[in-house]
């Protein structure tokens, strides 16, 4: 099946992105569960203290940031349907490694390290391609729906995924939950089997022989340039920044210092989801009545002082007013992300987008190392509330950048140039 667009005023999905889509929700399954066992194991099963929680965190990332920009030259001289099953694949067989190791009483911190490190190599090459890859499968008229569509299904899955996966982690282990991850990439894998790319164009053969250097920093200075990109990329990271900041510590405060079990962590994690969700469903109907660019500044302004309510969580009441400010927070997020990658996806010409993705998530993710560094720096030294209270501080400041930019009053980013395909 090549991939290829639907046809004018069609309603249905073309195959091809029905495939990529399914391939979607089964990766992100695993990776909801993922997301709580490897702390989970981190802190119950190898003892590890608030800093090696942190170094976890920073590693599963800092792959954005060590190979992310020279990343998206590679996608965007290679097919994308073919970047996106080797990383499917390489991430099956290193997920696939850790309840083998523990089975035979050799897993140790430092695989658990390698493991997260690697399996963030193919994260950065299976997220950058398959932002890539959106535009040629449902055209750049679709986008926003595209978007809300994939957003909102993965929100669904974390809202389940991670209340799953504290319930597999205390019933089964973080072990045996994380042998889930494994199967889901290799489902994943067998869907995008399903799709063949389309033969390439001279375009793509002059991509394959062009300078690297020149390609790369074309990318960065397309992000960096623009006055719509750049507030858009620096609203985002700090974003990332400050929730990670808090995310971080949470299974610390939750399984060390409140005494609460894997099962209430993962069901408030996933009350992100619900927000996440709440969000990709109203992003559209929002930006539609007060115009895309308030759709993405407004809802910062909203929720600023939720991060305050995160950083307050104790049993009881507290507990349930810190998962509705942990609501709050992705909603915002949720708005955001259809709206912002939409944005992003719209205004770069089709040769540049493994390149403008590539260098969105060498900042975005690249923040989330960096606040999952300074994460386990403040949980070692100030303790874990430390960090907390630092990331809803900065969480409430995370629109000044957006309000300060041409984004403050656009109404359609249908009346953008248009670019070129």
């Amino acid at each position: 099946m090549t991939a290829t667009t639907a046809a004018p005023g069609s309603t249905r999905w073309p195959r091809p992105f029905r495939y990529v889509y399914a391939a979607s929700l089964t990766e992100n399954l695993g990776f909801q569960v993922g997301y709580l066992a490897v702390p989970a194991l981190a802190v119950s099963v190898l003892a590890a203290t608030p800093g090696q929680v942190g170094l976890l965190a920073v590693l599963s990332t800092v792959a954005f940031l060590l190979i992310g920009l020279p990343a998206g030259v590679w996608v965007d001289r290679s097919p994308r349907r073919t970047v996106l099953l080797a990383a499917d694949l390489t991430r099956a067989a290193l997920y696939a490694s850790i309840p083998l190791a523990w089975w035979a009483d050799a897993l140790t911190i430092g695989q658990l390290y390698a493991v997260v490190l690697l399996t963030g190599v193919g994260t950065v090459f299976g997220d950058v391609a398959a932002q890539s890859f959106l535009p040629e499968l449902v055209g750049r008229d679709r986008l926003v729906a595209a978007n809300s569509l994939l957003m909102t299904s993965n929100a669904t899955i974390q809202i389940g995924g991670r209340g799953f996966g504290g319930l597999l982690v205390q019933w089964l282990g973080a072990p045996v939950a994380l042998a889930l991850n494994a199967v889901t990439h290799l489902l994943a894998a067998l869907a995008l089997t399903r799709v063949r790319p389309a033969a390439p164009t001279a375009a793509d053969r002059e991509r394959t022989t062009g300078d690297f250097g020149r390609q790369l920093a074309e990318g960065v200075r397309h992000v960096l340039g623009s006055p719509l990109l750049r507030p858009l990329a620096v609203s985002l990271a700090g974003i990332n920044l400050t929730v990670n900041l808090m995310t971080t510590m949470l299974p610390v405060v939750f399984l060390r210092e409140l005494g609460l079990g894997a099962g209430i962590l993962g069901f408030f994690l996933g009350a992100g989801g619900v927000g996440a969700l709440l969000g990709a469903v109203t992003a559209r109907p929002l930006a539609a009545r007060i115009g895309h660019g308030r759709a993405l500044w407004l809802p910062g302004v909203l929720v600023a002082p939720a991060g305050a309510l995160v950083a307050l969580v104790d049993t009881g009441g507290w507990l349930w007013l810190a998962g509705f400010g942990w609501l709050a927070l992705a909603w915002r997020t949720g708005v955001g992300n259809v709206i912002g990658v939409s944005l992003r996806q719209r205004v770069t010409p089709d040769p540049l987008l493994g390149r403008m993705n590539a260098t969105f998530r060498f900042l975005l993710t690249g923040a989330i190392a960096v606040g999952a560094g300074l994460a386990g720096l403040l949980g070692q030294y100030a303790g874990a509330r430390t960090s907390l209270w630092v990331g809803a501080a900065g969480a409430a400041l995370t629109w000044l950048p957006l309000y300060r930019s041409p984004l403050r009053t656009l109404s359609d980013p249908s009346a953008l140039p248009t670019v070129d395909r």
